[in-house]
């Protein structure tokens, strides 16, 4: 049995870990948790330790979570092999930490954890092996605690927030998914390269790994993957996707506007990435309704049905004058914040640039995509885009406060705001909602 002081490896440890012991060494039991691509190395590198010499196709018995009952996965477990000595079964993303909710597929019973437990404790079969794999675990429950103290479990998680600390662990971790690639092909990447490929993939594990095994295809008997490689094979532009959510959203096309999510989950962008482009959306659409609601007490038109050059001449002045405005205003408070006090000795702090964000038209010598936004501003409400910025607001905290399914909150409040019966949301939680 493994001591006690390894009963908890991270996966940039395993390897290591695995050669300071001996098979006999390993509990039976192995639970892995954490990011899929992580779940899956890790998995590979702990099934060959333990098969070791054995290795066999039939020594792998795969089960699958949430649609096998504890008491097959004991059944299989407890079952012995004609064909192999050795024997692991699997059981991929158990979930264990869900509660059952009604349905057989979701979660078990605390009669079944109950069950579990007893089993584990009698202890597996020798030359018999169960390995558990989830992406997320909760270790205030019991069932994990027993896994803990009886068994090993690897942790394949990955800080997913956008602090400076949660972005380096990202990158470090990159940094060690490139470096096991590299080495089994014994080529090295500078980091240049390195630094590129992070920006054109973004922090997602799988894509990254696929996109590295076709440089190192590409650069042939180059030792070195070079940025030459990275710009000739890799090609991904962060704009443009953005662009096309954004603009299928303003459309209140809710197909084209999940479909764009999908694509950008799928490409690595991370929920706060996202959110983060909706926010800006909204509070633009706010910032142009706050002007049409000025501009047509002296002006009766439908931005809707305008056509570009009317907009040209009757809107953009005003739009221009706007900004000219605002502006003005943003130096005006800048200078006096800047004042330094006679008696303060202390050297002034430099001044931030002006965001783009508090004006209508931030390049006015193009004034097309300024009109597409103001008609489009057409299919919200005002009240509608208050509401959408406070759920924005709110799952902008839950995602850096706890644990939220983020793919389906974005989902849902796309399918809300670009609903005919309008989005509806601080009223009803304004006792949920978070005051500052």
């Amino acid at each position: 049995m493994a001591q006690k002081k390894n009963n908890n490896v991270k996966f940039y440890e395993l390897e290591s870990f695995l050669s300071s012991v001996n098979q006999n060494d390993i509990p039976p039991l192995v639970l892995i948790y954490g990011e899929p691509y992580l779940i899956r190395e890790s998995f590979k590198i702990i099934s060959a330790f333990l098969l070791g010499s054995e290795q066999n196709r039939f020594a792998i018995e795969t089960l699958e979570g949430g649609s096998v009952s504890m008491g097959d996965i004991i059944e299989q477990v407890s079952t012995f092999s004609f064909l192999v000595s050795k024997k692991i079964v699997a059981v991929k993303n158990i979930p264990l930490f869900q509660a059952q909710q009604g349905g057989p597929e979701i979660g078990f019973s605390p009669a079944d954890l109950d069950h579990f437990m007893n089993f584990i404790e009698k202890g597996i079969p020798e030359n018999h092996f169960l390995i558990l794999t989830t992406p997320h675990i909760d270790k205030r429950k019991k069932i994990y605690k027993t896994i803990a103290d009886m068994g090993l479990v690897i942790d394949g998680s990955v800080a997913t927030g956008a602090r400076k600390a949660d972005v380096d662990e990202q990158r470090s971790v990159l940094q060690t998914v490139a470096g096991k690639i590299l080495t089994r092909y014994k080529k090295t990447m500078d980091n240049q390269a390195f630094n590129s490929l992070v920006e054109l993939t973004g922090f997602n594990m799988e894509l990254f790994a696929q996109n590295l095994e076709k440089l190192v295809v590409y650069s042939g008997n180059n030792r070195t993957v070079s940025i030459t490689d990275v710009k000739a094979v890799i090609i991904r532009d962060k704009k443009d996707p953005i662009f096309n959510l954004t603009n299928a959203f303003m459309e209140k096309n809710v197909t084209k506007t999940l479909f764009y999510l999908n694509s950008l989950f799928n490409e690595g962008f991370h929920p706060l990435q996202i959110l983060k482009s909706f926010e800006n959306l909204i509070r633009k659409l706010i910032l142009v309704k706050s002007f049409t609601r000025q501009f047509s007490q002296n002006h009766t038109i439908n931005f809707k049905n305008i056509n570009f050059n009317s907009f040209k001449q009757t809107v953009m002045p005003k739009v221009i004058q706007h900004d000219e405005r605002t502006k003005s205003d943003i130096t005006a408070r800048n200078e006096y914040l800047s004042k330094q006090d006679p008696n303060d000795k202390k050297p002034l702090k430099k001044k931030k640039e002006t965001s783009n964000d508090l004006f209508l038209a931030p390049n006015s010598k193009n004034p097309y995509p300024v009109f597409q936004v103001f008609q489009k501003s057409e299919n919200f409400s005002f009240i509608e885009l208050n509401h959408a910025l406070f759920f924005l607001s709110d799952l902008d905290y839950q995602l850096k406060s706890s644990s939220v399914d983020a793919v389906t909150k974005i989902e849902c409040f796309i399918i809300k705001s670009c609903s005919k019966g309008g989005f509806e949301y601080a009223q009803e939680n304004k006792n949920r909602r978070h005051h500052i």
